[in-house]
């Protein structure tokens, strides 16, 4: 991982990468968040981890 690559995606990154409004990025992020804190994992609510994220649009 890069120094300056973010750990943690924001909305408006989220909205930025996928060309979405800010709204649509926070569903996105809210329903990521679900699936990871289903796995037992801590999420931080309006950011979204960037290695799941990557996975899951297969960036």
């Amino acid at each position: 991982m890069e120094t300056n690559e973010k750990l943690m995606l924001t909305a408006e990154d989220v909205a930025e990468i996928l060309q979405v409004k800010p709204s649509r990025a926070y569903s996105i992020i809210r329903q990521m968040n679900t699936e990871l804190a289903a796995m037992g994992k801590l999420v931080i609510r309006g950011r979204v981890n960037r290695r799941y994220f990557e996975q899951k649009i297969s960036i």
